[in-house]
């Protein structure tokens, strides 16, 4: 386990299953769990995370491709459960779990993490996003939401490590293959961000501090990994590394870290620099 900060894994962000670890001083905490148990296991290995180390599991909320697999997790690891008040309600098989709920807007300390939850905009009941604090260090973590309040940008401003929703490009979803109600739901205030509200989030809360972004939960009906990327690297600033828009980068003066923008593919994997170089991953790791 690393020890001089927190580290984000994105194991899966996209409507075939989400699932996430911050990696703190006492372990790890899941975010959602959408996949199977094999799933979650293989990506985890590959990263050479260990499935004991696992603390807690958080929920964002209800829907099937975040909570699909934590039953079976549950049966087969003891791990502390979160949820919003409400939220396990919706589900009969998260019912019978022990949850620990939350008001959203409330903190709480897991893992030796101070974990900040502020309310999303979604179809379900109570959704939330997290902020995650340890000594100076702090992750961002906001998908599934038509909207940010002023509560979630002011919980998503100045962190190292932002993970953002940037789900659909706007044209693409009005051209596309979708009927029109579900673009309507898409697009609405209780649907997903749009890659342009993604790059209009960027600019108000990412500072000198944030080292990485993370667009997440891309559609592979409705988007593009390159085009999330390039709507916030326009919004940054920011170089695109190479002609694919697969990644690119904010190069800042002085002693000040650079600032690099990424996706999480829609399948799982993402592209991105890595202890290994350039090329697709099994799961996103992201730590300075």
């Amino acid at each position: 386990m690393h020890s001089q900060a927190l580290h984000l894994h994105v194991l899966g962000s996209g409507s075939k299953g989400n699932c996430a670890l911050v990696e703190g001083p006492e372990g790890l905490i899941m975010i959602d769990n959408g996949f199977s148990r094999r799933e979650v296991l293989s990506r985890m290995h590959d990263l050479g995370l260990d499935e004991h180390d696992v603390r807690a599991l958080l929920l964002t909320h209800e829907h099937t491709d975040h909570v699909s697999g934590i039953s079976v997790w549950c049966r087969a690891f003891d791990v502390k459960l979160y949820a919003s008040v409400g939220t396990p309600e919706m589900r009969k098989y998260l019912a019978e779990l022990p949850f620990c709920e939350f008001i959203p807007g409330t903190s709480f300390t897991v893992a030796g993490v101070t974990v900040g939850t502020f309310g999303t905009s979604h179809d379900v009941t109570n959704p939330v996003g997290f902020r995650f604090s340890w000594n100076d260090d702090a992750i961002g973590y906001a998908t599934d939401t038509g909207v940010l309040s002023d509560r979630a940008l002011a919980a998503l401003t100045d962190v190292r490590i932002l993970a953002l929703e940037s789900n659909h490009d706007v044209p693409m979803l009005r051209t596309g293959p979708y009927p029109r109600y579900l673009q309507d739901r898409i697009i609405s205030e209780r649907g997903h961000l749009s890659n342009d509200q993604a790059a209009r989030a960027v600019e108000q809360i990412v500072s000198e501090r944030t080292e990485q972004v993370v667009a997440m939960h891309i559609s592979q009906e409705n988007n593009r990994p390159s085009l999330a990327v390039r709507a916030l690297a326009e919004a940054l600033g920011a170089q695109l590394d190479n002609e694919l828009g697969s990644s690119a980068t904010l190069h800042r003066d002085g002693d000040a870290c650079d600032l690099h923008i990424r996706a999480a593919e829609t399948d799982g994997t993402a592209k991105g620099p890595e202890a290994g170089g350039f090329g697709p991953l099994p799961s996103l790791c992201v730590a300075c």
